[in-house]
């Protein structure tokens, strides 16, 4: 199981996956929003997607687990 964590904090845009979805790296998982920028967050590795841990509207911080791909 690999997590898929933010780099800073920052809204929940879109999410552009579900639990269940295959990916493949570099597959964007969610797009995030911090000061009027619109960041990406891809998959490190390819997998399934085993847990979604944000929705859309929710703020994370800087380490927090967005994902976990298994």
């Amino acid at each position: 199981m690999a997590e898929v964590c933010a780099e800073m904090v920052a809204n929940v845009w879109k999410v552009v996956v579900s639990e269940g979805d295959t990916v493949e790296e570099g597959d964007t998982l969610v797009i995030l929003e911090s000061m009027k920028m619109e960041i990406p967050v891809l998959a490190e590795d390819g997998g399934v997607v085993a847990q979604l841990k944000v929705a859309e509207g929710d703020v994370v911080q800087e380490g927090d687990v967005i994902a976990v791909i298994g």
